[in-house]
C-alpha cells in the first residue's frame, strides 16, 4: 500500500481574513482614541487642582504660622515657614518674598509662587513658552493660567484674604 502525504504549504492570510483583523482593529481604535483622550484632558485637571491645593496649604500654612509667631501686624518675613523670607501682609497673607508687602505684581506673584510651594513646585513666570503657568496680577489678585494644555484654566490667589479659585476649562 502506497501512501501518499500531501503537505499543504499555508502562504499567509487570506484576502477575507485581513479584511475582518482591520474591521475589528478599527472597531477597537473607535472605543479607545475618545477614552485615551479623555485621560489625558483628565491629567491636565488633577494637575491643576492638585498644584491648587498645595498652594491652598502653603498660604493656609504660612499664615498659621504668623498667628503662632504671635504676629498681628505685616511682616517682612514670617519666621519659621520655608526659608523664612515669606512676607505676609497685616492679614497674614503672603505678598512676596522680598519683604515687600503690598498688593502684588506679577513678579511677586511669581515670588509667592515659589515660597509657598518650594521644592518641585510646577514652573511659574512672567513670560515664557517652556512653562506650566504663567503668572499675572491684578489689585490684590495673583493669576496662575495654566499653560500645558492651551485651555487657558487659571489658579486665582486673592491676598487680600486668603481665598484660592480654581477655574477649569
Amino acid at each position: 500500500m502506497k501512501q501518499y502525504c500531501h503537505k499543504r504549504k499555508q502562504r499567509g492570510f487570506t484576502l477575507i481574513e485581513l479584511v475582518v483583523v482591520i474591521a475589528i482593529l478599527a472597531i477597537l481604535a473607535a472605543f479607545a482614541l475618545p477614552r485615551f483622550a479623555q485621560l489625558s484632558e483628565q491629567a491636565h485637571e488633577s494637575s491643576i487642582k492638585g498644584t491648587a491645593g498645595a498652594l491652598s496649604a502653603g498660604v493656609a500654612l504660612v499664615k498659621a504660622q504668623w498667628v503662632t509667631n504671635g504676629q498681628t501686624a505685616a511682616v517682612a518675613a514670617v519666621d519659621g515657614f520655608g526659608n523664612d523670607d515669606v512676607a505676609v501682609n497685616d492679614k497674614g497673607w503672603a505678598t512676596s518674598t522680598n519683604g515687600n508687602t503690598g498688593a502684588p505684581n506679577a513678579n511677586r506673584c511669581v515670588q509667592v509662587w515659589q515660597g509657598l510651594l518650594q521644592a518641585n513646585a510646577p514652573s511659574v513666570a512672567t513670560a515664557g513658552t517652556d512653562i506650566d503657568y504663567l503668572a499675572s496680577a491684578s489689585g490684590s489678585e495673583c493669576t496662575y493660567t495654566y499653560q500645558l494644555d492651551g485651555e487657558n484654566s487659571t489658579i486665582t490667589y486673592d491676598t487680600a484674604d486668603g481665598s484660592i479659585v480654581t477655574v477649569i476649562n
